[in-house]
């Protein structure tokens, strides 16, 4: 039996096993733009393919309270 995909393309138990480079916290997924998100570090790590890039240098900047949204890095 096979867990169903992940929408973001990932498999479902590495969501669970991945943190935060920066941080060493847990990541949450945002469906509108296919990112992890670290919420302590203030970074979005884009997933390319299906693969998340956890590289700092790669990850988007994000605002203050500005969800989802933010400077390109």
């Amino acid at each position: 039996m096979s867990e169903r995909p992940h929408p973001s393309g990932l498999d479902p138990r590495l969501l669970e096993v991945l943190v935060c480079p920066v941080t060493r916290t847990r990541l949450r997924w945002d469906p509108r733009t296919n990112e992890l998100i670290s919420d302590e570090a203030g970074l979005a790590y884009p997933i390319r393919d299906g693969i998340p890039i956890m590289l700092p240098e790669e990850a988007r900047r994000l605002r203050p309270g500005g969800e989802g949204e933010g400077e390109a890095r």
